[in-house]
């Protein structure tokens, strides 16, 4: 699955920093400026799907998500752990 394989690919960044990677950047950028990219997707996917335009939704939801995973990555929350939740909340 392409979310579980770009999650690894963002963790490998971390463990094998490659130059002039943007994944790089944000990772060695602290949390507030990848919280602040976070924020800005948001906001461009809720602008964009406000809009109706569908394309550009799934553009900002795709780019929502990979700094989202960033952010997770900093954080050391993995993957497996936010599916456990979600799987958590689904049997309550």
């Amino acid at each position: 699955m392409m979310l579980h394989k770009l999650f690894e690919i963002v963790e490998d960044r971390k463990q094998n920093p490659v130059e002039g990677s943007y994944t790089n950047k944000l990772l060695n950028s602290g949390y507030e400026k990848t919280a602040q990219k976070v924020g800005e997707e948001a906001v461009e996917v809720i602008i964009a799907a406000g809009r109706e335009v569908r394309q550009r939704t799934i553009e900002e939801s795709a780019d929502l998500i990979y700094h989202l995973f960033v952010l997770l990555v900093q954080q050391g929350i993995s993957l497996t752990e936010v599916e456990a939740e979600l799987e958590k909340r689904h049997l309550n």
